[in-house]
């Protein structure tokens, strides 16, 4: 059997590593508009003119978001009791590395040169390492409240090492300033250095700064109509249950001042979502809250945060304090359980994250009773009374049926039971108003291939790529339906195209294998293996296959 992996065309914007493990996140054609790098100048040159703002940002997480590894070294030693892998992290030569090695398998050993980190530390930390120009995320990430080495988030009980997850823009975005875009035709390969600057800069939030350090205007968030200032964070700090960028856009090309809903939609449960919160879920909860649907668009992120500030362990009681008691005044500070000062104790706990191991999140829902302080309480694992809506919402986002049927798609990726129906109906209908968007066509082409119509499949994959012919999951699955029809060099040029540009995708590569196999092409077969291997050395299916490669005479198997 060949391997048809899952179609994604979800974006999330998601801490730490979770972002880094959608499978086969979609291309766009679309070249990127986002602002080249010499248009950025860097907080330094900010500081000039604004010192004292300079000196308070520079003590903030966001601010050490990311940067060069060598900056933010955490030496590990760490034994994954599942894969029975040894994995270290240290410095030689003044550079950090990690090495990896299962004792007592020859066979796995080896090391990677990280180069950058990714996260501030304040919840977790992880590193980033090149391959061939292909980058990618280390296998282990540092968790900070628990203050310990662990595995990348849904690989705690990996048998096998993964040391091919990909650095997608959708988790980068959020953690770089002046990002490069991948280069054309590949989903993490990128021209070195892969960002301008390390951390959160001031123009993730004012917009590039080359004009306004001659004198010209910049953005000021505070000034903003409330949808567009609101959107500044949001670009980061809003997750939803789904993200969908827009067609032809990248969430990463979005400028401050413009509407971020013209690059990415999210989707919540309607009514709001009485589950457990994710690690990245500060802005919809807040939604939720009392205290937002009193307040309106008079109340945003910057009514209890200051961007450029953060309180101290010990200010942090007092500070919040004096931000509940801005709107509820003090006469009701001094009635209202005076002998606890701590109003975010009860009304904003910390939970665990439901995304994030190790993890704990804010509940920015400001629940009003500290007993309702949560736990999973709603079972969203069925389609029955559950709805999406778009957030923020409005009449547009709802009569855009190509965005919401994509969402559906991502909850059936997800286990959603049911969702396939929803997103098969809606599908059909994004893909008759919108007949070239290869988006909306390679996942209405999974569907019909998910139930068994592969001629119909067939000729979505075939529209798709006409369109775009960069797709890496509709070049895959078309591949499958080839290989499974008879028309086996077909499905070899396909999967050949796909492995040169994503060569971390190591179920297509022994796609290749198999196939090469079949005809007797071994030393071609075995070229192959070797550069799986490359990329995921601890993959048991290409060890065993190059065992059988390598003798003579050679066979791909008993």
């Amino acid at each position: 059997m060949f391997v048809l992996p899952a179609h994604k065309a979800v974006v999330a914007t998601i801490v730490l590593a979770t972002c880094l493990l959608t499978p086969t996140t979609r291309m766009c054609v679309s070249a990127a508009r986002s602002a080249p790098e010499s248009e950025y100048v860097g907080n330094e040159a900010c500081a000039r003119c604004h010192s004292s703002i300079y000196r308070s940002y520079s003590a903030t997480a966001m601010a050490h978001a990311s940067g060069l590894a060598r900056e933010n070294f955490i030496p590990a030693d760490f034994v994954h009791a599942n894969s029975g892998i040894h994995y270290r992290i240290y410095t030689e030569d003044d550079r950090i590395w990690l090495s990896f090695e299962r004792p007592g398998d020859a066979s796995l050993r080896g090391k990677r040169e990280l180069l950058y980190y990714i996260g501030s530390g304040r919840r977790g930390m992880t590193y980033l390492f090149v391959v061939d120009g292909f980058l990618f995320e280390s296998p282990i990430d540092w968790y900070a409240k628990a203050r310990r080495w662990d595995m990348t988030p849904n690989y705690q009980n990996a048998r096998e090492m993964p040391l091919n997850l990909p650095a997608f823009t959708s988790c980068l975005r959020c953690h770089v300033s002046g990002m490069q875009a991948p280069l054309a035709g590949t989903q993490n390969r990128y021209s070195l250095p892969v960002f301008a600057f390390g951390g959160v800069s001031c123009e993730r939030c004012h917009g590039p700064g080359a004009e306004h350090v001659k004198g010209g205007a910049i953005v000021s968030p505070a000034k903003l109509p409330p949808d567009r200032r609101d959107a500044i964070c949001m670009q980061c700090h809003l997750e939803g249950k789904v993200g969908i960028e827009r067609s032809g856009r990248h969430a990463y090309e979005f400028q401050p001042g413009e509407q971020l809903t013209d690059y990415i939609r999210h989707y919540v449960p309607a009514g709001g979502s009485a589950a457990a919160l994710g690690a990245i879920s500060e802005v919809e909860a807040l939604a939720e809250s009392m205290c937002k649907k009193k307040t309106g668009d008079s109340m945003s992120c910057s009514s209890c945060h200051d961007v450029h500030f953060s309180p101290s362990a010990d200010e942090r009681v007092s500070y919040y304090r004096g931000k509940c008691l801005a709107c509820h005044g003090a006469s009701f500070g001094s009635k209202h359980h005076p002998e606890e000062p701590n109003c975010i104790q009860c009304h904003m706990p910390s939970n665990l994250s439901t995304d994030v191991a190790h993890t704990q999140v804010t509940d920015h829902r400001i629940p009003r009773r500290p007993m309702l302080k949560a736990s999973a309480l709603q079972n969203e694992s069925t389609t029955n009374a559950f709805r999406l809506v778009p957030f923020p919402n409005s009449e547009e986002a709802e009569r855009d049926i190509r965005d919401m049927a994509l969402a559906w798609e991502s909850l059936m990726e997800d286990g959603m039971e049911g969702a396939d129906k929803e997103a098969l109906r809606l599908l059909r209908m994004a893909a008759a108003q919108s007949p070239d968007d290869p988006v909306v066509l390679s996942a209405l082409g999974y569907l019909e291939q998910r139930r068994g119509a592969l001629d119909d499949a067939r000729i979505m994959y075939q529209k798709a790529l006409a369109l775009d012919p960069t797709l890496i999951d509709a070049g895959t699955n078309l591949g499958v339906i080839e290989a499974e029809t008879g028309h086996l060099a077909n499905a070899v040029k396909l999967w050949q195209g796909v492995f040169a540009r994503a060569p971390g995708k190591s179920g297509v590569g022994m796609n290749i294998v198999q196939a090469l196999c079949s005809v007797r092409q071994f030393d071609e077969a075995r070229n192959i293996v070797l550069r799986a291997l490359q990329f995921n050395p601890d993959m048991a299916d290409a060890k065993n296959t190059l065992r059988y490669l390598n003798r003579t005479p050679p066979s791909c198997g008993p």
